[in-house]
């Protein structure tokens, strides 16, 4: 969230110098209630920890401009935050920490990201726009598994935590598809990866309706669903597969 407040003065600061009609300033956010799915471990074997249900936020920022040859910049942030719990069947290594078998061991997954897309506008009108792009994904988070141990001197906690800190090239498209005379827009964006045995993707589909359309301020509530997949190998020494799926609500304002 700093990087997106500080993505946001600069972009107010730089607005100041240019007219209204030469920069167009895009900020969104959304509701996500998904469903966690998969496992993770540390690549000698991987778990599922029966990770629950959570509602996400997820924010974005975009800048676009008249000049052909530079692109147009966004910016978005998204939080994947989950915990579960299993009874181990067997013995489990995770950052050089051995959980024991039949321990009851607790997950705790929270990890966000931050993408910086730069991307051109192929088409741009009120029937059809497409974009096409490249995407830095910063990831930022930290999963970490924990369990008790009682001994004769009592309880003591053992756990361990891998920090997930990289930044991760992807593709970047979107497309939308208006729909006239009925204020309703059919889009679909997403980002893309399958390299070096990494597997990612997070794209949404859904349809916008114009609530406000005016010179000064346009205005559109989102509805549509939101699939992220983290297939990730030797990631900062984590391996996942692990899918977070569901439907969204959200809202986009232009100036």
């Amino acid at each position: 969230m700093k990087k997106i407040a500080l993505a946001v003065t600069l972009a107010s600061i730089l607005s100041t110098n240019v007219q209204a009609d030469a920069l167009g300033i895009y900020l969104g956010g959304q509701l996500w209630d998904n469903q966690a799915s998969g496992t993770f471990g540390d690549g000698r074997s991987q778990i599922d920890f029966n990770l629950v249900d959570e509602k996400q936020n997820s924010f974005f920022v975009a800048f676009e401009h008249p000049l052909p040859f530079i692109p147009n910049l966004r910016i978005a942030s998204t939080s994947l935050e989950t915990d579960g719990v299993t009874t181990l069947a067997a013995d489990f290594e995770f950052d050089d920490e051995t959980f024991r078998d039949d321990a009851q061991v607790s997950a705790d997954f929270n990890v966000s990201y931050v993408d910086y897309t730069l991307y051109y506008e192929l088409f741009d009108n009120d029937l059809l726009s497409f974009d096409f792009g490249l995407t830095a994904r910063d990831f930022d988070g930290d999963v970490t598994l924990a369990t008790q141990i009682t001994t004769g001197s009592g309880t003591t906690t053992q756990s361990a935590s891998i920090a997930v800190t990289d930044i991760v090239p992807m593709l970047y498209v979107a497309t939308n598809v208006g729909l006239p005379l009925t204020g309703l827009n059919l889009y679909a964006q997403g980002n893309f990866l399958s390299f070096d045995d990494h597997t990612l993707y997070d794209y949404e589909v859904g349809v916008s309706y114009e609530l406000i359309d005016n010179l000064a301020v346009d205005m559109n509530i989102n509805l549509g669903y939101r699939a992220v997949k983290l297939e990730l190998e030797d990631l900062n020494d984590l391996y996942t597969d692990i899918e977070f799926d569901g439907v969204f609500v959200g809202t986009t304002i232009h100036f």
